[in-house]
């Protein structure tokens, strides 16, 4: 038997906050509607599981500057469609003087036989780059993308 929605979303969740990238596309159909409507910059809809698979990919060097972090305050969601929940939650991000960050995030999913085909991942980027220490990083990105703009 396939696992539920719930199931695939904390497998999803968990490996996100364990760092398991690689394990992560399988999660998913090879065709997909995955979509972050609040990135800090617009992106790109990720309709397959390739996508996804350059989506998950993180560098080791990378991978390991990552602050520790894990998954609180869950509430599913079921909904009268037996594919579909809807899913709050939080990351709990560890800061470098051990003080804790949490990132509050929604994610509205479709699980067809134990894979997700369509996502709306909503996720507090501000709050994103700053647990990550990225806040700099995010500024810069969003001033360039003002003045691209005609």
């Amino acid at each position: 038997m396939s696992p539920s929605p719930r199931e695939v979303f904390l497998q999803l969740v968990h490996g996100v906050a364990g760092g398991n990238f690689d394990e992560l596309p399988d999660l998913y159909g090879e065709v997909t509607d995955v979509r972050h409507p609040m990135a800090a910059q617009e992106s790109e809809p990720l309709t397959s599981r390739r996508a996804l698979q350059e989506h998950f990919t993180v560098p080791p060097e990378v991978r390991e500057s990552l602050p520790r972090r894990r998954v609180v305050d869950v509430v599913v969601h079921e909904t009268a469609d037996p594919e579909v929940i809807v899913a709050e939650f939080a990351y709990e991000f560890t800061l470098p003087d051990d003080s804790t960050a949490k990132v509050p995030c929604v994610f509205v999913m479709r699980v067809r036989d134990g894979q997700i085909i369509e996502s709306r991942d909503y996720i507090d980027p501000i709050r994103t780059y700053t647990a990550r220490g990225d806040l700099d990083r995010l500024i810069a990105s969003l001033r360039k993308d003002v003045s691209s703009r005609p």
